[in-house]
């Protein structure tokens, strides 16, 4: 007996008894195969595989897997990235609960690498004390483990997915209570209501000019959650993957952490190695110190590049097929050229403030993967503990949803978002990477958070302005430097890390307070 619901084209409202997740990137769908044997409803903009980060991740997951290697060096290392601001409880859960993530994915059919003994092939990548990333392909782990994650979730009896879906704005109730969510589809709104709601909507990258995230990944999970009354923790901390592909390209290819792993250095336009004189790990040093040392570079007019000539060579097309045919089709032969970087927004540490099985401070709300703050990455992400994360934490909240029951509350309350127009949305983009990215002041800030405040109140609260809005005045109240957030005014890290926590109301009434 099929378990497939009727969702009516008009503006009309349907009861699910069951959980409702929204987003369809490995966290969502973790969470979906999770929550049985109640039933799911997956709510995907975009077909299965296409528009989710997680299938364009290349690097891998991090897991001790290792005889040698122990959970605990695993979430020294987290915290070490964390920069002070890393919940160690939940880096303990995800460090404990890695390698049997890890192991479920290849139960399903995820092709991890492994050696002739059956063991995972892990390699190095930076700020791990310990070769701990699980591969698959070199470079394909991303894709790969959606594609053994979207064949459980189409064979499985319990879950119903809709493609072409896209939520416009959390249901309510009086007591603000989420009771599931206002969709879109075919140009009509269709109200859900349902006794769990999980968002699993990705991250923020689309809101800047350059980077390596999907174009529709414009914090929209965590700006519906905000207008909902969700509270929000650290949105201020985004980090910029140092070593996106620089040819033009929107959004900007990835050449993987792991080509460093392997040995490939960065040089300058001259060809000449740079970051020992940024810090002493060169090539190796935590992706915000990487970063900066490359928009130093870019700045000073030396360019920058990497150089994987010496240590990949010939072995390129084999040892990382993806980022090869991406540079071949650039034009590029990493093989006899040095490739040309560019930083680009890759990764939001902040989000939706969770605890560990995913809820939000609003009953009925749960949020997972890069949408959410779970604790675990702290001011700045370990090198392949995303997919990590999106995998036990999505499991945590599909367990925990499953028990969700409907409350039965009434009346129901929703206000469908406005979109961005295109103009907008491009000057949006534009200021963010100029004046929210890897370097920014007071004085930047200031005038984004103008053209902000200005652009909502002509256009209105569009998700893609609530979501920089949120991450613009996180940045602007951090007078320090700390992890993925560099303050040029404020070069300095405070002794002791101090989270940023607040809703909507709150960051624009400060904002009104300061005009």
């Amino acid at each position: 007996m099929s378990n497939r619901i009727d969702l009516p084209k008009a503006d009309r409202r349907v009861t699910f008894d069951g959980v409702l997740v929204v987003g369809a990137g490995l966290a969502g769908l973790s969470a979906a195969l999770a929550a049985a044997p109640r039933k799911v409803l997956v709510l995907s903009a975009a077909p299965l595989g296409e528009g989710c980060a997680s299938a364009w991740a290349q690097g891998g997951m991090a897991a001790a897997l290792d005889p040698n290697d122990t959970a605990a060096a695993h979430a020294a290392d987290t915290l070490a990235a964390g920069a002070g601001l890393c919940d160690p409880a939940a880096v303990d859960i995800l460090t404990r609960e890695g390698p049997d993530a890890v192991r479920r994915l290849a139960d399903l059919g995820a092709p991890f690498d492994r050696d002739a003994d059956g063991r995972f092939v892990q390699g190095l990548e930076a700020a791990h004390a310990f070769a701990r990333v699980a591969k698959v392909g070199g470079d394909g782990a991303g894709l790969a483990i959606m594609d053994a994650v979207i064949a459980a979730v189409r064979a499985a009896p319990h879950i119903e997915v809709r493609e072409g879906w896209r939520v416009r704005s959390l249901l309510t109730d009086a007591s603000g209570r989420v009771r599931g969510v206002q969709a879109e589809a075919g140009g009509e709104l269709t109200q859900i209501v349902a006794p769990a709601t999980i968002l699993a909507t990705g991250g923020v990258g689309g809101l800047y000019a350059v980077t390596t995230n999907p174009a529709v990944a414009r914090g929209e999970g965590m700006a519906l959650a905000a207008l909902a009354g969700a509270r929000i923790l650290d949105p201020e901390f985004v980090q910029f993957h140092p070593t996106a592909i620089d040819f033009g390209a929107d959004p900007a290819p990835l050449a993987t952490e792991a080509l460093r792993g392997d040995g490939a250095q960065l040089v300058n336009a001259d060809g000449a190695t740079f970051m020992a004189k940024y810090d002493p790990a060169a090539e190796l040093a935590p992706r915000d110190v990487v970063a900066r040392a490359i928009e130093s570079e870019r700045r000073a007019g030396r360019g920058a590049f990497l150089d994987a000539r010496g240590a990949i060579g010939d072995h390129f097309p084999q040892a990382f097929p993806a980022v090869f045919a991406r540079c071949v089709a650039a034009g590029i032969d990493p093989r006899r050229q040095a490739i040309p970087i560019i930083p680009a927004a890759h990764y939001h540490m902040g989000g939706v403030e969770t605890d560990a099985v995913g809820r939000t401070s609003l009953a009925g709300l749960f949020a997972v993967g890069e949408c959410a703050a779970t604790g675990v990455h702290g001011a700045n992400r370990l090198a392949s503990n995303s997919l990590l994360e999106a995998s036990v934490f999505g499991r945590r909240a599909g367990e925990a949803a499953r028990h969700a029951v409907d409350p039965g509350t009434a009346p129901l309350r929703a206000m469908a978002t406005p979109d961005l127009p295109t103009d907008d949305l491009t000057e949006l983009r534009t200021r963010m990477s100029r004046d929210a990215g890897v370097v920014r002041d007071h004085a930047g800030l200031t005038s984004l958070a103008d053209w902000l405040g200005d652009a909502r109140a002509r256009v209105g609260d569009a998700p893609a302005l609530i979501a920089a809005s949120l991450i613009v005045e996180g940045a602007l109240a951090r007078c320090e430097s700390r992890g993925g957030h560099f303050r040029a005014d404020y070069p300095n890290s405070d002794a002791v890390g101090v989270h940023t926590r607040r809703t909507l109301a709150s960051a624009t009434q400060r904002r009104r307070q300061a005009a």
